[in-house]
């Protein structure tokens, strides 16, 4: 029996441009997808998972309660690069038993955390 995985991870933004371009900066590569008369959105691989960013429409459901994190192989570059956030970190590094850690809010307010091992 294989374990269970998950693989994929959509947020909801009202800037999908704009939300890609923040996480761009944490080493995330994008391209656009569309699917049949779905919305044009981003898409990045990671590993075996996908996280997605959609366009938020006025009467859908918002992801704003979603926390999510990401393995960076440098807390201080990946925080180094968010320099033009201003207001972005919500929690600055430390030490933690899981190693380097910190929280960072996105452009829309989706909190990430972020961990180098």
């Amino acid at each position: 029996m294989n374990p269970v995985a998950l693989n994929l991870v959509v947020l909801r933004s009202p800037d999908i441009a704009r939300a890609a371009e923040f996480y761009s900066r944490l080493g995330l590569q994008f391209t656009r997808h569309q699917h049949g008369c779905g919305p044009e959105h981003f898409a990045a691989e990671l590993g075996s998972g996908v996280f997605e960013l959609y366009p938020l429409s006025p009467d859908g459901p918002s992801t704003l309660g979603t926390r999510i994190g990401f393995s960076v192989p440098s807390l201080d570059a990946a925080l180094a690069a968010l320099d033009e956030y201003p207001g972005a970190i919500i929690s600055p590094h430390k030490d933690s038993p899981w190693g380097r850690r910190a929280v960072v809010a996105d452009p829309d307010g989706h909190r990430v955390e972020l961990l180098q091992h």
